[in-house]
């Protein structure tokens, strides 16, 4: 199915209505200690899940205005300006039902150090389960947080009031985030006026994509995949990612203990597109440089390549890796 490219100056009207615009990189949340903030070991580990189906905070989240009409469907990178080379790095921070997945400190200490923007795409369960580093990704004003659904849901089998509530209960879990910082005294970054969302699998349905977009969330996808769910190794990947980016560019990777060797191919990524005059942004800072890629359907490199996760979810069966 063929993208929509917008106009760059209705787009930049749009985006500093709905207060996208970033603020300047810092080196990490200044209000938690240095060894609040670094990695503990075994804190990647993913465990079964043994417990309920997880409490949800007694929050409330304001009801957003719908995304404008120039900027509804997904979202798969950002047209920029000639000579203008951006990439925006994004982790899934995924945790289903039958699970508490992990909390990868070394890739996040990493972009820590090298002060590289990144977005974060949470869900809610995962935000429930970890409130301590999910007000610190939270309160990181090097950061961005969107939504990925309370438990990792495929929302083109979930329809109806099981769909809405992945979306909505989700942004319960990222407000829970936001009231860690504040407790903490932290200054939040910036308001979002229109937040971030992320399909799992890249997978979605007419019916949720309406959603999503009608309840104030832009729909980003990626145009480039890191595989990182798979045993590839850091060089491999790291490889292949280079081969795929370009200026504009939506990245996937993991920050949830599922992704394999991604702290050691970011140590191989970072410092190559560095060399070749990349600047690393936020999907938010992205967005407000240049033009959309906007897709009217899901899909994670073709369409049609999400089917097999679909059926899995129609039939139960587990398929790994997962985005």
């Amino acid at each position: 199915m063929p993208s929509i490219r917008l106009p760059l100056r209705s787009l930049f009207a749009a985006l500093l209505l709905a207060g996208l615009c970033a603020p300047a990189l810092a080196a990490g949340p200044a209000c938690y200690p240095p060894q609040a903030l670094a990695a503990k070991p075994g804190e990647e580990i993913v465990r079964p899940h043994t417990g309920g189906p997880g409490q949800l905070p007694d929050i409330s989240v304001p009801a957003s205005a719908p995304v404008p009409a120039a900027l509804r469907g997904s979202i798969r990178r950002v047209d920029l300006p000639p000579g203008v080379k951006m990439v925006a790095l994004t982790f899934d921070l995924c945790e289903a039902s039958s699970e508490t997945s992990g909390y990868d400190g070394a890739l996040v200490d990493y972009l820590r150090s090298e002060g590289v923007a990144a977005t974060f795409f949470a869900g809610g369960k995962w935000m429930v389960s970890h409130p301590e580093r999910g007000g610190q990704l939270t309160a990181d004003p090097g950061f961005e947080m969107g939504n990925h659904t309370w438990s990792h849901a495929n929302l083109t089998v979930k329809t109806g009031e099981a769909m809405r509530r992945q979306v909505d209960d989700a942004d319960i879990g990222l407000a829970l985030g936001r009231k860690q910082a504040e407790a903490k005294g932290c200054m939040l970054p910036k308001p979002q006026a229109i937040s971030l969302f992320r399909f799992p699998y890249g997978s979605c349905s007419a019916e949720s994509l309406n959603y999503v977009n009608d309840t104030g969330h832009l729909a980003i996808q990626w145009d480039v995949d890191s595989g990182d769910p798979a045993f590839i190794g850091a060089k491999g990947m790291a490889d292949d990612m280079l081969r795929g980016i370009k200026p504009g560019s939506i990245v996937l990777m993991h920050a949830n203990g599922r992704g394999k060797h991604t702290a050691e191919a970011l140590k191989i990524l970072i410092p190559a597109l560095r060399a070749k005059g990349y600047r690393f942004a936020t999907v938010g800072q992205l967005l407000a440089a240049g033009t959309p890629v906007i897709a009217q359907t899901c899909y994670s490199l073709k369409p049609g390549d999400t089917r097999i996760y679909d059926e899995a979810a129609r039939t139960g069966k587990r398929i790994l890796p997962v985005q």
